[in-house]
């Protein structure tokens, strides 16, 4: 790894991928262990983890980290951390387990994915992660909703990961994207980037997320793309319909050899400016020195201010979030202009930008209406509308 890119977060890029020979016996000690089958989104937890995304952790927390990222976003030794990656189980299977013990995680498929240590087995505080997290406790916050749902104690411990990749995943598994933060350090370095910069996103790039990208490619030395495929929400655009349409956009508008496309397994908590921080810190593990942050980041609804993503990372000291924030407002065609702008580049003139909100997007595709070019680029409204009009027809 080399040493001009920035460091991973707390320092060490994390694996907890184990070799061939402990596979073998993870596999021969687990069809004697207790068993928990994981929910989507603690199968994405369980990848990230394992793949040094999330480092420093190295498995689920426990209960004094679960309290302390709630509380201040920081892990018990102080290190930033915003969002508790938690191993929630119900009554019938914490009743299975032993603390000090282990236990098997499974796939919902069946397959088995890795063995954790029971290090630590408590009570799920709802009460002080869903306020805390999520800066609401409506139910109808997905985030929140997600919460509610699920178990009512936590296992904390080190996971010993056998395999990432179930054995019956429907879909796309996107595997030539799919970069682990080692491989994307490798990467970057053969290409001779020092800097890079990241676009988090989990929609099709329009003309204003394009627009932010350029910025961003103009101070670093690449862009990579990093679009999370993870668990999202129902009525998000599916992810191999996304990764078709960023495929597009850099093909006819972004330089080739300044472009990388790689996919993050991560799952949407839409917990906006706490997430923005997760996303940031998640990045720098990638490698990434520059990470954009616009306009509601991670947000859902209307749950949070337009710039609170932005905004929360001033409660952190200065050198505990390395990686650098670009900061953009929201951006639009300008008619006047003739290109694009945002509140800190052109004055507002009533009427003179375009702005259309993705309900109005999502209903001229189905209606097999291209959304104006100012909007988004004709290739990637081409690919919208094939998947639009054939949904429609498939809904008829």
């Amino acid at each position: 790894m080399s040493s001009h890119l920035i460091p991973p977060h707390g320092g060490t890029l994390v694996n907890r991928i184990v070799d061939a020979d402990q596979a073998g016996k993870l596999k021969a000690a687990a069809a004697d262990l207790p068993k928990i089958t994981l929910s989507a989104k603690q199968a994405c937890d369980l990848e990230m983890i394992a793949i040094g995304a999330f480092s420093p952790l190295t498995g689920f927390v426990n209960k004094a980290d679960f309290e302390g990222i709630c509380k201040d976003m920081h892990l018990a030794d102080g290190t930033a951390w915003p969002i508790p990656l938690t191993l929630a189980v119900d009554d019938a299977v914490k009743g299975t387990l032993k603390q000090g013990g282990q236990a098997a995680l499974h796939h919902s498929d069946g397959t088995l994915l890795a063995v954790i240590d029971c290090d630590d087995i408590y009570a799920h505080d709802k009460k002080l992660e869903i306020p805390n997290v999520f800066g609401t406790e409506d139910e109808a916050h997905p985030g929140v909703k997600a919460v509610l749902d699920e178990g009512d104690w936590c296992v904390g411990g080190d996971i010993h990961v056998i395999t990432v990749t179930p054995e019956r995943e429907p879909g796309e598994q996107f595997t030539e994207h799919r970069l682990a933060p080692a491989q994307t350090r490798e990467a970057f370095t053969k290409l001779g980037w020092k800097t890079v910069s990241a676009f988090q996103t989990r929609n099709p790039i329009h003309r204003a997320h394009e627009y932010l990208c350029k910025c961003a490619q103009e101070i670093t030395d690449g862009l990579l793309i990093h679009p999370l495929v993870g668990e999202t929400k129902p009525g998000d655009i599916p992810a191999d319909v996304r990764m078709d349409c960023y495929k597009t956009i850099i093909e006819n508008y972004f330089v080739e050899e300044r472009t990388m496309l790689t996919v993050m397994p991560g799952a949407m908590r839409y917990a906006g400016p706490r997430e923005a921080v997760q996303h940031a810190l998640t990045r720098q593990n990638y490698g990434i020195s520059h990470f954009i942050v616009g306009r509601d980041h991670a947000g859902v609804g209307d749950y949070y201010g337009t710039y609170d993503a932005q905004n929360i990372f001033d409660k952190f000291a200065d050198g505990e979030i390395e990686i650098e924030l670009l900061k953009f407002e929201h951006a639009a065609w300008s008619h006047k202009a003739q290109g694009m702008v945002s509140g800190k580049t052109f004055p507002k003139i009533k009427g003179d930008q375009v702005f259309l909100s993705g309900t109005k997007v999502r209903e001229m595709l189905g209606n097999g209406e291209r959304p104006p070019s100012e909007f988004s680029r004709p290739e990637v409204a081409d690919v919208l509308i094939k998947w639009a009009t054939s949904e429609a027809t498939v809904g008829a």
